[in-house]
């Protein structure tokens, strides 16, 4: 059942997933979406969020993201550029480099490639001392 609005519209849910795309989906090309937009698929190619996007643990991507929010938890391989933040749950594996104000690793996360923190209100071309540039890997001892 679907719940209406007095104008005949699907009442908005603010913080709310409103696309899930489950592990047994194969996507190939250009994603753009809107929301709380959570990936248990495998994706190859290039991703543009405008708001969160949550990688699941079941999930593979293959692709440059650019988001507001990117919340990883399954396997990312591309580069990262979120307007917000980026978080690194214990299970995530990103191979890429991430741009972003906030970055935040979970122990356990693996990150191979280069961060760079940066107020996304500066301009790109900033100098060194606006921005923090790190290369680091995090892993878990056996």
């Amino acid at each position: 059942m679907m719940w209406r609005t007095r104008k005949g519209r699907a009442p908005r849910m603010r913080g709310r997933v409103t696309a899930f795309l489950d592990e047994e989906s194969e996507i190939e090309g250009r994603y753009t979406c809107a929301g709380t937009v959570v990936f248990d698929a495998k994706f190859s190619g290039e991703i543009t969020s405008k708001d969160t996007l949550i990688i699941g643990e079941r999930g593979v991507v293959h692709a440059n993201v650019q988001a507001v929010n990117l919340v990883v938890r399954g396997e990312l391989v591309g580069d990262v550029y979120a307007s917000a933040r980026v978080e690194l749950k214990a299970t995530a594996r990103l191979v890429g480099n991430i741009e972003a104000p906030v970055i935040v690793m979970e122990e356990g996360a693996i990150h191979e490639g280069h961060s760079r923190m940066r107020n996304m209100s500066a301009p790109a071309e900033a100098s060194a001392s606006e921005s923090t540039a790190l290369s680091l890997v995090v892993t878990t001892r056996s």
